[in-house]
């Protein structure tokens, strides 16, 4: 997954392609084609994305928690951390979505981050 606990870029047409709803970086696009030998066209079929990965952190039994703003249109919450909340809790997955209303893509984290330290700790293997 590309990105911090929050604003988590999971699928590529998303961020940077700007393929759905979010505005897309022309610029990372492009370097982000290249990289993966793809085209606007190809990228459509493209299984490499983070999301595509995520059996395996699944299998790892990692619990997960994503801090994101509604109203982001970076990498808008619909098409990266939701699609990732719902698999991973249809899957039996650990996950905490805490949502921040009216919020785009910065400020990250919380004014208060107690609930992300209070779940790093819960979830911590010694």
């Amino acid at each position: 997954m590309y990105g911090c606990p929050e604003a988590i870029k999971l699928i590529i047409r998303s961020w940077p392609g700007g393929m759905g709803i979010g505005q897309g970086a022309e610029k990372e696009w492009k370097e982000c084609l290249a990289c993966y030998g793809l085209s606007d066209e190809t990228v459509l079929n493209f299984k490499g994305n983070p999301i595509d990965k995520i059996d395996l952190v699944l299998k790892a039994a990692i619990p997960i928690i994503i801090v994101a703003g509604d109203a982001d249109t970076i990498v808008p919450y619909e098409e990266n951390s939701a699609i990732l909340a719902d698999y991973y809790r249809e899957k039996g997955g650990k996950i905490i979505i805490i949502i921040k209303s009216g919020v785009g893509h910065h400020p990250h984290s919380l004014e208060d981050p107690k609930p992300i330290v209070d779940f790093l700790v819960e979830n911590c293997i010694s």
